[in-house]
């Protein structure tokens, strides 16, 4: 990804940073992609020892048929 910033201060300080909205709109779904990838390995690690039932025990138990 290749950001365009403007910088913008005041007495040779940088304060701000601007960037075209697209760049913004891009930067946005990055950082809302990583939360999410944050927000499953965590729900992993978190059921890492849960239960598990294989969808093959399941339809035997329910009595569901194919088709």
């Amino acid at each position: 990804m290749n950001l365009h910033p403007q910088f913008i201060g005041q007495e040779g300080s940088e304060e701000y940073a601007v960037l075209p909205i697209d760049e913004f709109r891009a930067v946005a779904e990055a950082l809302e992609d990583y939360q999410d990838l944050q927000d499953l390995r965590r729900a992993k690690e978190a059921e890492a020892a849960a239960d598990t039932t294989a969808l093959a025990d399941v339809v035997a138990r329910l009595d569901l048929k194919n088709g």
